[in-house]
């Protein structure tokens, strides 16, 4: 009972109120908010404090930069959401709010269609070497049926293509990427595709802020190339990986453009089905064979490889003291 009055009084004064009719259309920062409500960012954030306190408001920070959102799991999150629907988009005060909202969404908009208008070239040139993008995605689409996960991760999320995708066959989608430019432009497009249960956050393929065992799919796709570690980003998926769960990677086999290590930043230039075998193993994942889709001149390679039920998930030490060296030289090769 406490913390649904706690949720109450959180609630019972109109600016809070107004802000959490805002959070649940999608994630807002401190500043775009306090454009919103044409308040000081002082009382803005202490009204943003509480509601946080109380359950209400999830919050998280992307360097410099602090989001929030209508938390979606919480023992009030349902009062959350009842509120949100009770409250009419005709109010005069909150149909202001939501026009000034409208407004931003169409700023990030606009600097996200810059962004890849400013990229889009060399992507759509490595793409026209491979395999149509939608045959890879229907395989995607299947295996991820097939498996039915409840909680998908999808690490190096980039443009959010994969949660947008996969997001509607799970309960929830995370997506994880190091480029705040990259996530500028996931979140357009989340928002554009309606995706209520996808997410994406900033973080480090390498040491994901994730506990263990948190999710039942991870997808990497066309990540494996730009690290220098590939390995250990494998490691780190197969770490939050639920007994059971499934571990989906996508990128080339194998092959000897080297334009794209020289002027696209690819540091492996595909990889041997063995090797990717062998560092699922190393990782404690049961490896499945690998299916080729060949396109000219690059083929893609989906590989999956599952948690068994009665692992336990491994720690980085764990993972790097179980790989030969041999392993790791490769990588670094």
């Amino acid at each position: 009972m406490e913390h649904l009055l706690a949720a109450l009084r959180a609630v019972a004064e109109p600016t809070r109120l107004r802000l959490v009719v805002l959070c649940a259309r999608g994630e807002l920062t401190v500043s775009e908010l306090t454009q919103i409500l044409g308040q000081s960012q002082p009382r803005v954030s202490r009204h943003l404090k509480l509601l946080c306190a109380a359950g209400l408001l999830d919050r998280f920070r992307e360097g410099s930069w602090v989001f929030y959102r209508l938390r979606q799991s919480s023992p009030v999150a349902a009062l959350a959401q009842q509120l949100v629907a009770a409250y009419s988009d005709t109010d005069p005060t909150i149909a202001l709010d939501l026009q000034r909202l409208s407004v931003i969404k169409r700023q990030r908009a606009d600097v996200a269609s810059a962004y890849f208008r400013e990229n889009a070239a060399q992507w759509h040139r490595i793409r026209s070497l491979y395999v149509d993008e939608c045959e890879v995605e229907a395989a995607l689409v299947e295996i991820i049926t097939a498996t039915d996960p409840r909680d998908l991760l999808d690490i190096g999320t980039g443009t959010g293509r994969m949660i947008e995708i996969l997001a509607p066959r799970v309960e929830r989608a995370l997506g994880i990427d190091q480029s705040r430019e990259m996530l500028a432009v996931a979140r357009v497009n989340l928002e554009r595709a309606g995706l209520e249960n996808g997410l994406v956050r900033l973080g480090d393929m390498y040491q994901l802020a994730l506990t263990d065992a948190c999710f039942d799919a991870v997808v990497i796709h066309q990540v494996l190339h730009y690290a220098d570690r590939p390995a250990a980003v494998i490691a780190e998926a197969a770490r939050v990986l639920r007994p059971n769960g499934i571990l989906i990677l996508v990128d080339f086999a194998p092959h000897s453009l080297e334009f794209l290590r020289d002027e696209h930043a690819h540091r492996r230039l595909g990889f041997a089905d063995a090797e990717l075998a062998e560092w699922c193993a190393a990782a404690g994942l049961d490896p499945a064979p690998p299916r080729h889709l060949r396109g000219d001149p690059l083929t893609v390679v989906i590989w999956t490889a599952q948690r068994p039920a009665a692992a336990r998930p491994r720690t980085a030490g764990d993972i790097r003291a179980g790989i030969p060296d041999a392993v790791f030289e490769r990588e670094l090769r």
